[in-house]
């Protein structure tokens, strides 16, 4: 009887090599480009924006089929709606969120001043749950954007349809060193959490 453990298939290998190899080269490109300005920021949230815009009917359907029927309009008012107003409200934020505020020294330090300038972590996971997978990957990946990182976001295996579908409007609306949408079973999930983000959402 053969009690040894059962090797890793080859599909699970290759995933595995390509998610490292996405999370090297965020890694690297951030390393290279690490203050992204107003406008670049505001320009990847109108981008996101008009990916919601655009494909909310096959969102829509993907969510459904996931869910084995889960209605339109629960998907337009529970996911869709809230998706589009965090990114209009980061938006309009933004240039307020990117100032440096000024803040006063301990007595103990005058006449020095201090200040503080928000700049982006660097490569930030976001591992999303199965039961509102637009939301809870967009919320998130909103606010990455807003701060200037960059972003991996590891969707359900629960929701497959939704994944591949928010995957291949990601793949086609930016660069892999700069949002990356990973989709795999809980082997490929752990693997994603062990990476070394410079923050990790669930």
């Amino acid at each position: 009887m053969d009690l040894s453990l059962p090797t890793q298939s080859a599909a699970v290998s290759a995933q595995l090599d390509t998610l490292n190899a996405a999370f090297l080269a965020q890694k690297s490109t951030y390393a290279r480009a690490a203050m992204p300005s107003l406008a670049e920021r505001r320009a990847n949230l109108e981008t996101l924006l008009q990916i919601v815009h655009q494909h909310q009917a096959a969102i829509c359907d993907a969510i459904s089929a996931d869910f084995s029927h889960r209605s339109h309009e629960e998907t337009q008012l529970l996911e869709i709606f809230p998706a589009v107003s965090a990114i209009k409200h980061a938006k309009s934020s933004l240039r307020g969120w990117m100032r440096s505020k000024r803040r006063f020294a301990s007595m103990w330090f005058l006449p020095a001043r201090t200040e503080i300038r928000p700049q982006p972590l660097g490569v930030v996971g976001i591992i999303v749950p199965w039961n509102y997978p637009i939301l809870l990957a967009l919320g998130p990946l909103v606010a990455a954007l807003s701060a200037g990182n960059r972003v991996m976001i590891k969707m359900s295996e629960f929701t497959p349809k939704t994944g591949a579908l928010l995957q291949t409007l990601i793949a086609e609306n930016f660069a892999p060193d700069h949002i990356t949408v990973v989709n795999g079973e809980a082997d490929i999930a752990v693997a994603f959490s062990a990476l070394a983000f410079d923050h990790l959402l669930f």
